[in-house]
């Protein structure tokens, strides 16, 4: 089983993945993570009370007119279908610009409230079981400063 631990300035949080609901989705954020894709990129879309958002590559610097238009030069497809596809706090789900566009861009839920219309529209492939507290805290601006995948047996 693989976990990934998000680290930013204002804390640390703790993920375990779907993998039996989004294998695919869970995939590419491990190989992502693991090159060291999202080191330095910007949680560039912050809205209370909805999602932190990350993984744009042109958020390195966030004076780029670009923010939160980039991936990773390819896109994946949306896994819709699983058990664990609803937006409740804590929830790591997969950013798109329309069905089947995803590729590096995320979202994490800060709650249930807002997030319903996003049930089974964006892949649901993780969520925070530890540092929830972290999730609310976040700025817009704020840096993930490393993704570690931990593999568990």
């Amino acid at each position: 089983m693989r976990k990934a631990e998000i680290h930013t300035a204002r804390g640390l949080m703790k993920v375990n993945f779907f993998e039996e609901d989004a294998p695919g989705t869970v995939d590419n954020f491990v190989n992502l993570s693991r090159k060291g894709f999202y080191n330095g990129l910007a949680f560039h879309r912050v809205i209370p009370d909805f999602v932190i958002q990350g993984g744009c590559p042109f958020s390195k610097d966030m004076s780029d007119p670009r923010v939160g238009t980039g991936g990773p030069g390819y896109k994946i497809n949306c896994e819709l279908t699983g058990g664990n596809q609803y937006h409740d706090k804590g929830v790591l789900s997969m950013a798109h610009a329309g069905r089947n566009t995803g590729g590096s861009q995320f979202f994490i839920c800060h709650g249930r409230t807002n997030t319903k219309h996003l049930d089974r529209q964006h892949t649901c492939f993780g969520k925070v079981y530890e540092g929830l507290d972290i999730i609310d805290k976040i700025r817009q601006g704020d840096r993930i400063e490393k993704i570690v995948i931990i593999e568990e047996e």
